[in-house]
């Protein structure tokens, strides 16, 4: 190889070298900094925000309601519902659940009714930084933030927020203030019903909160998770029962 292609190639290497690190350093600069989430609880989201300016802008006067309660005081039967309903297989991915995410690109092809492929890490993501407003850069940037969100904190975490962040109902949010909404019980003491009743309205809190009489498809839907939940459980106490039990335990394929 003639001397100048040599140097040529060098030069072109380590111009790919200096562009990858820029875009590198681009990209680690643009990552919200979460470090303080471990031991900070957030009290507020992106979503309380846009709830308290839409109260604001058509004249009324913004109530809210959140309380926090850590994980292990909450009622198992609470965790482990939401996270059928929400995301049956946390414990197996990295922040994005590439699986779903195929399945829901499919039918949304074939033009079949698409149910969210997003995971909870992508929820809270979604919660803390972002808005729901639709666009591929949102969620590209959700999935970025979502991968970080594990990295920095791990699951256990991030569910934790998720359970005290997630939109349950009109300015409601949170598991506990929702617990205290619609059955005016603590989290705590939730029964099998009533936290599938919590988990199975996540996915639309105006239209599935629990005060609502539910119509057949929700009704079929609640049957449903309640199923998966006392079968999981062995009929008796679901597998996340003890406070200082491992989250990793609720992993496993539904029955």
């Amino acid at each position: 190889m003639p001397r100048g292609d040599g140097k040529t190639t060098l030069l072109l290497s380590g111009a790919v070298c200096l562009a990858s690190g820029a875009v590198m350093a681009a990209f680690l600069s643009w990552l919200p900094d979460v470090g303080d989430l471990r031991v900070r609880n957030p009290m507020t989201t992106r979503y309380v925000q846009i709830y308290v300016n839409r109260k604001t802008r058509a004249g009324h006067r913004p109530v809210t309601s959140m309380r926090w309660m850590p994980i292990g005081e909450m009622s198992p039967h609470l965790v482990n519902a939401v996270l059928i309903a929400e995301d049956d297989r946390f414990f197996r991915h990295h922040g994005i659940d590439w699986r779903e995410l195929k399945k829901a690109l499919k039918a949304g092809l074939r033009g079949e009714r698409v149910r969210g492929a997003s995971t909870i890490s992508q929820q809270v993501a979604r919660n803390l930084f972002l808005t729901p407003r639709k666009s591929y850069g949102r969620k590209l940037k959700e999935i970025l933030i979502a991968r970080h969100l594990e990295r920095t904190l791990g699951k256990e975490r991030v569910l934790e927020i998720y359970l005290n962040i997630a939109e349950w109902g009109e300015g409601v949010f949170g598991a506990e203030a929702a617990s205290r909404a619609y059955y005016e019980k603590g989290a705590s003491s939730l029964t099998p019903e009533e936290a599938v009743g919590l988990a199975a309205a996540l996915p639309s809190p105006y239209e599935r909160n629990p005060l609502m009489e539910a119509d057949e498809r929700l009704a079929k839907l609640r049957a449903l998770y309640l199923e998966r939940l006392l079968r999981r459980a062995g009929g008796a106490s679901p597998a996340f029962s003890n406070p200082g039990m491992s989250l990793k335990s609720v992993e496993g394929p539904l029955p």
